[in-house]
């Protein structure tokens, strides 16, 4: 029985605000982190990665230049490998509780330690929350299609209802 669950869909459908519902209503601990957008007067600027006990990195901005790049957004990884990605790293792993990885993304995969940390927790016993792009990218193929991952596809039609039937699941397997 796959012991993760990661969530996949088009971009804006709710995949973050799923888990951020899901952690609220089951109450077990968790560590980990999710990412949200950076907005201006209505303008998507960047992403921002927030740990679950509040430390939080800016993942991409338009207006911050660097050497690793995404579509318009140039991506901030010494930031993001300092402050966030020490949530998921073995050594953070919950010994009990979920562990929460929003998002398994292009951005994030640009990192190598982050490409590892995501293997090495898929492969822990603590079960995993999270998402996982749709890009046609070999390490992202290889995470959806593993054995051990529960792939579910957000769309705006079942979002709602999702929570409470991945709650459920959760629950019966012994999250």
């Amino acid at each position: 029985m796959p012991h993760n669950i990661l969530l996949t869909g088009r971009p804006g459908v709710g995949k973050t605000t799923l888990i951020l519902r899901l952690l609220e209503l089951l109450r077990r601990p968790a560590r980990g982190f999710y990412t949200c957008e950076i907005r201006e007067r209505g303008v998507r600027l960047g992403f921002e990665a927030v740990r679950l006990d509040g430390r939080r990195a800016i993942l991409a901005h338009v207006g911050m230049p660097s050497p690793w790049r995404v579509g318009k957004y140039y991506v901030q990884l010494p930031a993001f490998e300092a402050e966030i990605l020490p949530a998921i790293e073995l050594e953070a792993l919950p010994a009990q509780g979920i562990l929460v990885i929003d998002e398994i993304g292009r951005m994030e995969c640009l990192s190598s330690r982050f490409r590892q940390a995501v293997q090495g927790a898929l492969d822990a016993e603590a079960p995993v929350l999270g998402t996982v792009g749709l890009q046609d990218d070999p390490f992202l193929r290889a995470v959806r299609s593993r054995p051990d991952v529960r792939l579910i596809t957000v769309t705006p039609e079942n979002r709602d209802r999702l929570v409470r039937e991945i709650a459920t699941w959760m629950e019966e397997e012994g999250w």
